[in-house]
């Protein structure tokens, strides 16, 4: 018999306790085998890096090698919080001009070519391992290897998201790698990846050199190539992360919130909480229609700010002083309570990157030291460009989309940077004495600042514990735009939704699988006592593990 899975999303849960380790992610395998990389003496760093492989091995439809990631870690030695920039650049031939001689000036297609960028994956997951970690490459890659040739069963959620863009792969030479007979696999379905299993070899022998450098490099600029895209050898050798000082405000209860800076959007998520924590959120009810409209409207003045200014900042400065100040926060407060209880939209100018919801992998981990990593890795929109280097296992992504087409906005298309950036992990400390308090993120395009948004105010402003605080209905702002739709989950009390109505939102009510795009969620808490508590998204396949 064929088991098929409800879409009601009703079902709750208990957050996880543990004292010595837990890991939390959208995929329970990868989630065991972070867990496993704890039990076996590995830190928070080793066994992220074998959670994001793992992560490639069983959602390639969301995130892998030919992606990127951003990673905040919190090094509980020194008591401090780093922040690593796994972003690719665009290739040397990317420039507005090529756009405009074909056409391409007013728009360019998600699943153009042109599209592809150079995948920062592989070489961030290198560098936290060496700065961090406590074993080898090689060791934490094996898990996943084995996962690729030995096979799993895909999970319903992942299943439901393969199946959707099958379509593409099927357009892409090499797209077969990653279908089974022309299709997604069905949840249940085992699949097995041996050409993944083979790219995240020679990433375990020769380290990230394979990839930039070797013969992986080779059959990436071949693909590209094919698809009459831009990518080079020159493009990928001249790849390279960065460690960059991660961005942080004070919050309510005593808590500092971090996110990783421009070209990230974390930017458009502490500017949302820096005018909330000026809306006084939570001296509200969680039943009080004005709470969830004082965050709306502080997230649509948010997107106002980082749409006109998020891009590489070694391309164009980002004022970020300026836009966290706390002037900048009342000044924004003002303008919302001055409105009372009526939609401002504060600027009608389009800030959306794409679609949300239900693309990238995130994941959280801490350990026995409490270390922290909160961790997050995509292809962008789905399997991205789909396109499949021959004999690779994985897709490569579409960031380049991300670029604006304005020559005038700070964000425009070039050769050799990094696009505005919707992936971003986000993690909390104690003001007090700067001890880890949380990692926690939402991912899926420009729900990401949203969702951190609400999932700080839950855990902050009403003391939700992690699982409750993911399983609370949400709100999304649509495409990310200060003036988007209001797209509001069926868990929100209707009172609520009502209230948001009269207040002149536009409204509409997202039901059943329709609610993956209000992204999935994980939450790792370390309260005073030493008790860690974890909570997953129901929204997601995945669970929070603890060692006891």
């Amino acid at each position: 018999m064929q088991m098929t899975s409800s879409e009601n999303y009703i079902s709750r849960r208990s957050p996880v306790l543990s004292r010595r380790g837990m890991v939390a992610s959208s995929q329970p395998l990868a989630s065991l085998i972070g867990l496993q990389v704890l039990q076996e003496g590995g830190n928070a760093a080793d066994a992220a890096v074998a959670m994001a492989a793992a992560l490639n091995v069983t959602q390639p439809g969301s995130t892998g090698l030919g992606g990127d990631c951003f990673c905040l870690y919190y090094q509980a030695q020194k008591k401090q919080v780093f922040a690593l920039n796994g972003s690719g650049r665009s290739p040397a031939a990317f420039t507005l001009e090529r756009l405009r001689k074909e056409g391409l000036a007013a728009a360019l297609p998600p699943e153009h070519s042109y599209c592809v960028t150079v995948p920062g994956a592989p070489a961030a997951w290198e560098d936290l391992s060496e700065r961090f970690g406590s074993l080898s490459l090689a060791d934490q890659l094996a898990p996943a290897i084995k996962l690729a040739e030995e096979g799993f069963p895909v999970a319903p959620l992942t299943s439901l998201l393969w199946q959707k863009d099958a379509g593409l792969l099927r357009r892409r030479k090499h797209g077969e790698e990653l279908l089974i007979r022309g299709r997604g696999p069905r949840a249940g379905e085992v699949f097995r990846n041996p050409t993944l299993a083979a790219s995240l070899g020679a990433l375990a022998r020769e380290g990230k050199r394979a990839f930039y450098e070797g013969s992986i490099a080779e059959r990436i600029v071949a693909a590209v190539k094919d698809e009459g895209g831009l990518l080079s050898r020159e493009d990928l050798a001249a790849h390279s992360s960065e460690w960059v000082e991660p961005l942080s405000i004070p919050y309510h209860r005593g808590v500092r919130v971090y996110e990783c800076p421009p070209n990230s959007a974390g930017l458009a998520a502490l500017l949302a909480l820096n005018i909330a924590r000026y809306l006084e959120i939570g001296s509200y009810s969680e039943d009080n229609p004005q709470k969830l409209h004082l965050l709306i409207e502080a997230m649509r003045a948010a997107f106002a700010a980082a749409g006109k200014t998020i891009a590489d900042p070694h391309w164009s400065p980002v004022p970020v002083e300026q836009l966290l100040s706390a002037a900048y926060a009342r000044d924004c407060a003002r303008k919302i309570r001055a409105a009372a209880h009526s939609a401002i939209h504060p600027d009608r100018r389009r800030a959306g990157i794409g679609p949300a919801g239900d693309d990238t992998v995130y994941f959280s981990v801490m350990d026995a030291e409490r270390n922290g990593c909160s961790f997050i890795n995509s292809n962008f929109i789905g399997f991205g460009s789909g396109i499949v280097p021959e004999g690779c296992g994985f897709t490569l992504q579409n960031r380049g989309y991300g670029f604006s087409l304005d020559p005038k906005h700070p964000n425009c298309a070039a050769p050799g940077k990094r696009p505005y950036h919707t992936i971003i992990p986000g993690l909390l400390t104690a003001e007090a004495d700067n001890r880890l308090v949380a990692v926690f993120g939402v991912m899926g395009g420009m729900m990401q600042p949203q969702g951190h948004l609400q999932l700080v105010s839950a855990l902050m402003d009403d003391g939700l514990d992690p699982q409750a605080a993911l399983d609370r209905g949400r709100f999304q702002i649509k495409g990310g735009a200060p003036d988007g739709k209001l797209l509001l989950e069926d868990a929100v009390p209707d009172t609520v939704a009502a209230g948001l109505k009269n207040a002149g939102h536009d409204i509409e009510i997202v039901r059943g699988s329709n609610r993956l795009t209000f992204g999935m969620g994980q939450v790792i808490y370390l309260d005073p006592g030493g008790v860690l508590w974890g909570g997953s998204d129901p929204r997601s396949d995945g669970c929070a593990l603890g060692l006891p």
